[in-house]
């Protein structure tokens, strides 16, 4: 009887496979993670199409066994496909300055509101790791202020405050950030940190996928996270905190706070998003950075309630902080000696 069925599942597959070759459904649709692709598998083995094709082999009741049996290893089969979370393509199938645009058909990139920008990829030249650091500077949306995207993807409203109150179902796309004692806005000095570690991640064999090149990028926070998500092996969004202190009360990294580890994709990747600020912090404290109390604050950030790798906001400072490109070295060194001790 095992042989029996052992043929029959055989006899099935091809059968299977055999009527694929007659569905219209583009090949280049059907991806990891793809609904679209999923939705074709199921309606190629869908309970009727198996039930016909082992008519004449069993009795009804042996015959819808089998189909049950059938039916629901594909469904586990697509259950595992849909969790893979990040179909990276490798650093080594991008060219040096190369841009790279978000995919609509990229999960969650649907709940983007400002998505036309680009995103430019960096290669090491020597030493390469193999590793794709999502760099992305806080801010510098042009109108980004002027329409909002949901705060979760699965449309809850946000379990904390910050800049979009406890409660509210929808956050600013891109917020404008806050402005330094000395009256420097804040995009402009991420963008800077950005460059800066961009030469010294570059320099020590990691790739950059720089999602904010310039003073403006078309791309809201939900946009940057889904490109990071599909590109990069971590994010790292940089930041100031605009707390209105006038002492610079030092470094720390947004952690998830605990009501929200249930839902997906947090619940799935918390635990990665905060191992990576720890060893942020970590790295900064070795090169003699001031640190916030115990080094990180719970937020209910847009960006770690869609990331599905490890992301985090680091927050290096806030207004009354010194941003001179010295400082901003040291800040970089202490970043990098984290990625470096950072368990991938």
């Amino acid at each position: 009887m095992k042989k029996l069925y052992t043929s029959v599942f055989c006899m099935l597959l091809c059968s299977c496979i055999l009527t694929a070759c007659n569905d219209k459904t583009p090949l280049s649709k059907l991806q990891k993670g793809s609904s679209s692709s999923d939705s074709s598998f199921r309606k190629l083995i869908s309970s009727s199409l198996v039930s016909h094709r082992l008519s004449g082999f069993f009795s009804d009741s042996r015959r819808d066994h089998c189909t049950r049996l059938f039916t629901d290893a594909v469904e586990e089969a697509i259950a595992q496909n849909a969790s893979i979370s990040n179909p990276s393509i490798p650093s080594s199938n991008y060219t040096n300055g190369q841009q790279v645009a978000l995919d609509p058909s990229w999960k969650y990139a649907d709940h983007s509101a400002i998505s036309s920008g680009t995103a430019t990829i960096y290669l090491a030249t020597s030493n390469r790791k193999g590793k794709i650091i999502g760099v992305n500077a806080g801010h510098g949306t042009s109108g980004g202020t002027a329409v909002k995207t949901l705060c979760h993807p699965d449309g809850s409203p946000k379990t904390t405050g910050g800049s979009t109150a406890e409660g509210a179902i929808q956050a600013i796309a891109v917020s404008s950030g806050m402005t330094f004692a000395d009256g420097t806005p804040e995009p402009t000095v991420t963008l800077r940190m950005a460059q800066i570690l961009k030469e010294k991640l570059l320099a020590e064999g990691y790739d950059v996928l720089m999602v904010r090149d310039g003073e403006d990028v078309q791309l809201d926070n939900v946009a940057r996270t889904v490109l990071c998500n599909h590109v990069a092996d971590c994010h790292i969004a940089l930041h100031w905190d605009g707390d209105g202190l006038n002492y610079d009360k030092g470094c720390f990294y947004i952690s998830v706070p605990d009501t929200l580890k249930s839902m997906e994709p947090v619940a799935s990747h918390w635990q990665q998003h905060d191992a990576l600020g720890e060893a942020l912090v970590a790295g900064l404290r070795n090169i003699g950075a001031t640190i916030y109390q115990n080094g990180h604050m719970s937020v209910d950030l847009t960006q770690t309630s869609y990331s599905t790798i490890p992301s985090v906001d680091v927050e290096l400072g806030n207004a009354a902080s010194d941003h001179s490109d010295s400082t901003l070295s040291q800040l970089a060194d202490g970043l990098v000696q984290g990625l470096n001790q950072y368990s991938w």
